[in-house]
């Protein structure tokens, strides 16, 4: 099989095309949605005022104690205030819409989604933790995807500290400003108490200030999943060359797969020179295929 056909080199056919995300951060996005109409619709059709799905979804301060229930630690990141109320999940599905993007672009979406989950666990387990150690009630839940997307907007700073922001959506400021403002904010609302899970959010940039210093790779600690369902395909479109090519673009073909790949768990900041040259001379060669047409 030659570089040109393989399937993510194939254009497109016309016509609309029902299909799903094609970035980590729309899938973590469409997950959230689906998991709030859902808990929204249940209690609708059982006429109830109980939100089933997100009180089987919350951590709780006895989760930590409850070891069958460790799953809430992962499961409170994907469900939110229960519907009708939707700035919980609106701002948290914003903030990683506008800049989960370019931090999975950094990283790679496999990448991404290991340390998106990572820090879900992380801040409800901490979370859970101080609860059980002061003592809350049982009542007391943990639901949310802010810690998460509170990692993510700080990698995001972290890592283009000077990428200008609108504030509150309004006044325009350096990433690095908002960065200080964050922390500020999550500090002293500790300190307040209330109903927005601080903690979490802090858990969430303690783990990213920490990844960005020490230059982890949760891929490389875990190995790898196999998640070719959730694989982008990357946004090339090429021709389909005559079969007498085939040989000659197989070598280039398999590097080509192996360098999208690597861009695909690691981000594109991973490749080394090498490699870029590659690509560079596979978009070459797919030039020279288009004029020769």
């Amino acid at each position: 099989m030659g570089i040109y056909d393989r399937d993510y080199y194939r254009n497109e056919p016309p016509g609309f095309r029902l299909r799903g995300p094609r970035t980590m951060v729309g899938w973590i996005i469409l997950v959230n949605v689906i998991v709030y109409l859902v808990d929204g619709f249940t209690a609708d059709l059982l006429f109830s005022r109980e939100h089933l799905v997100e009180e089987w979804l919350a951590c709780t301060p006895s989760t930590l104690v409850t070891p069958w229930l460790w799953w809430q630690f992962l499961t409170s990141g994907f469900t939110h205030a229960a519907f009708p109320e939707v700035n919980h999940i609106l701002f948290n599905m914003l903030g990683l819409f506008f800049l989960g993007p370019p931090v999975e672009q950094r990283y790679g979406s496999r990448e991404f989604l290991r340390l998106y989950l990572v820090i879900i666990v992380l801040g409800s387990i901490g979370w859970s933790a101080i609860g059980t150690i002061q003592g809350w009630p049982p009542t007391y839940s943990l639901v949310g995807a802010s810690g998460a997307v509170t990692g993510v907007v700080f990698l995001f700073i972290l890592n283009f500290p000077r990428q200008m922001l609108l504030l509150f959506f309004v006044l325009p400021v350096p990433a690095w400003l908002v960065g200080v403002l964050l922390i500020a904010y999550n500090v002293f609302g500790t300190s307040q108490g209330g109903h927005i899970a601080y903690e979490v959010h802090l858990v969430g940039i303690g783990f990213a200030a920490a990844y960005f210093h020490f230059g982890w790779n949760l891929t490389r600690l875990t190995g790898r999943w196999s998640m070719d369902w959730l694989k982008r395909r990357p946004k090339l479109h090429v021709h389909r060359p005559d079969r007498d090519e085939e040989s000659k673009d197989k070598g280039l073909g398999r590097e080509v797969d192996r360098i999208l790949e690597k861009i695909s768990e690691q981000g594109e900041a991973s490749l080394t020179k090498k490699e870029r040259r590659t690509l560079e001379a596979a978009s070459r060669e797919y030039q020279k295929n288009r004029r020769d047409v």
